[in-house]
């Protein structure tokens, strides 16, 4: 089908909830995209950082295959190894006693939520005080589910979808002292991202989340650390928390978990865990015995020490890259972010300047109107950001014309 063809198909028979560019991606390899009519993209953008390996990965795709010819889907009313095998090794490598696997991180949020209430109902029965109220962060972004929605501190995503779940008190992020302010007897928990991806790129404060944790142990509440988008090595560390040296007592995980594949997980503390039985949650398809095999790959990749310290270098460099091109042209206002993701803001619309890099052969996408968003697959090299952050210069020399999309 042509691309032409496939585009209005696709606007008679899907729903129209994201505006997309006029093509058609067909394939990829390594950091490389490539569209129906041959065109070739680098790729900075990692399917919103799912895509930790770039594209045709070996490894990831032997896994597949492998275990799409044993068994695909068994139902969790079984056993099955590779949901054991996966459990196993992000308990070793974490803070957590117990995990919870889902489909996706907005599904991770929505269980975190729910354990942290039964959490909160536990403690409160015993103080003869409810206790459910979770305090969150302006800028925040934790999914499009009712639970997830109403976790979200950006009112855009909320509007005509009310009433949301009650329960929510949202304060200013990096802000210690309004957080205090709003926790009363009826709070039980914390919910922060340590980095805002969505949010515009926004990294939390080391003394913001120290702080954070000190209050929770005073408090007796339980702190939330969403690392959706930005754990799993982004950072430069196997998880986001390690980064800052802060352990949260719940943590979503999801986007790179899967290698592509549809994957969530909760991880957590046994006492948490433990005013949890059966048939309190569940899930049809999460921790489906292949995703989780192709998981425990990804992960057994991610917590390498070599890719960790390539991480690291690779994310000085990005960041020195684009804080030389904001000395030479006025036109950028400020480079956000750490690791690798980057949030760069411009005098110019974030959507039109997306436009320019796609006309240039550049995939980077947005975080919110004015923050252009660069987020490779990790195994990025030096040669690609410099083919990137130099086309950058290209188009804030030439200037913004296109409309983009």
């Amino acid at each position: 089908m042509k691309t032409e063809q496939l585009i209005e198909q696709e606007r008679i028979y899907l729903l129209h909830t994201i505006d997309r560019p006029p093509f058609v991606l067909e394939k990829g390899n390594g950091m490389r995209l490539f569209d129906q009519e041959g065109n070739r993209y680098l790729d900075f953008v990692s399917g919103i950082s799912v895509n930790a390996f770039g594209y045709g990965n070996f490894e990831i795709i032997e896994i597949i295959k492998q275990q799409a010819a044993k068994l695909i889907h068994c139902s969790n009313l079984f056993y099955s190894l590779p949901q054991v095998e996966l459990a196993k090794l992000l308990v070793e490598n974490s803070f957590a006693d117990k995990v919870f696997l889902c489909n996706s991180g907005t599904e991770a949020i929505e269980a975190a939520i729910k354990f942290t209430r039964r959490w909160g109902d536990t403690q409160g029965r015993r103080n003869s005080q409810p206790r459910y109220g979770i305090v969150t962060m302006t800028g925040s972004f934790h999914g499009r589910t009712y639970g997830a929605l109403s976790a979200t501190g950006q009112s855009k995503f909320q509007k005509g979808f009310g009433p949301l779940l009650p329960g929510f008190t949202t304060v200013e992020f990096n802000n210690l002292e309004a957080v205090e302010k709003a926790i009363n007897e009826n709070i039980c928990a914390i919910l922060v991202e340590p980095l805002q991806a969505e949010g515009g790129v926004n990294a939390a404060d080391r003394e913001f989340l120290l702080g954070l944790r000190q209050i929770c142990d005073q408090r007796d509440l339980l702190l939330l650390f969403d690392e959706i988008q930005f754990g799993l090595s982004r950072s430069g560390s196997l998880f986001a928390y390690q980064h800052f040296g802060v352990e949260p007592d719940i943590m979503t995980l999801a986007k790179p978990l899967g290698g592509g594949l549809p994957i969530g997980a909760v991880l957590m503390r046994q006492k948490i865990a433990q005013n949890l039985a059966p048939g309190d949650h569940g899930t049809t398809f999460g921790g489906g015995p292949l995703v989780c095999a192709v998981a425990t790959k990804v992960v057994q990749k991610l917590m390498a020490p070599e890719l960790l310290a390539q991480v690291r270098q690779n994310g000085e460099y990005l960041h020195m890259r684009l804080n030389q091109l904001k000395a030479r042209h006025s036109q950028i206002r400020e480079v956000r972010g750490l690791g690798l993701i980057a949030g760069i803001v411009t005098d110019y619309p974030a959507k039109r300047v997306v436009g320019e890099f796609r006309k240039r052969g550049v995939l980077v996408c947005t975080a919110g109107k004015e923050v252009i968003r660069m987020l490779p697959p990790l195994i990025v090299q030096k040669e690609h950001i410099d083919e990137a952050v130099d086309i950058f210069d290209e188009i804030l020399t030439q200037g913004v014309t296109d409309e983009g999309n």
